[in-house]
């Protein structure tokens, strides 16, 4: 599959992702690729954000991939019944632990890590210095939904804070990615 062929949706986390995070500059690059917007960027909702994942998959005309970072991931793996259909593979970065209340900002705390296998080819890159999800921790987590875990190495949480403004690398895995499905 190429760009052309589907409709990409981006699926920040909280706080969404700033102009230079990389799902903005992929947004910005990919020409059928778009950020869905959620109401409250700092009010994580794992009922009402895979809603809104929902209704932007339904207004696809193409086969959907997904490229979801942090608690996107989480809203990606609890839409995925809803979505099953029409999405062809979910591209998924940095899940944090939403179990580790100890790792996680207070918007996310008291919340589950949904654990079924996705209905859909996925693949989840993890860092082994997230400061939000230990590698091991990952792991489980690709394994509970099925997808293809792929080790970014020390890599912190893959955002702009660590160093992974435009991110080439991920660019470059994404395309492989696409190339499969």
């Amino acid at each position: 599959m190429r760009t052309e062929d589907c409709d990409i949706l981006i699926v920040p986390g909280l706080d969404g992702s700033g102009p230079d995070h990389w799902q903005a500059r992929w947004a910005a690059k990919l020409r059928t690729a778009r950020i869905v917007v959620q109401d409250d960027w700092s009010a994580p909702d794992l009922a009402r954000w895979p809603a809104r994942l929902a209704e932007a998959v339904a207004r696809t005309s193409r086969p959907v991939v997904l490229v979801a970072h942090s608690f996107g991931t989480h809203v990606v793996a609890a839409a995925a019944a809803d979505v099953a259909e029409r999405v062809a593979g979910a591209y998924l970065v940095a899940p944090p632990d939403l179990d580790d209340e100890s790792r996680m900002p207070e918007g996310l705390r008291a919340m589950s890590v949904p654990a079924h296998p996705l209905p859909f080819a996925s693949v989840l890159i993890a860092s082994r210095t997230d400061p939000y999800c230990s590698f091991p921790r990952a792991e489980a987590i690709a394994a509970a939904w099925g997808a293809e875990l792929t080790d970014a190495g020390e890599s912190g949480h893959i955002n702009c804070e660590s160093g992974h403004g435009p991110w080439p690398e991920g660019l470059m895995r994404f395309a492989g990615f696409l190339k499969r499905l």
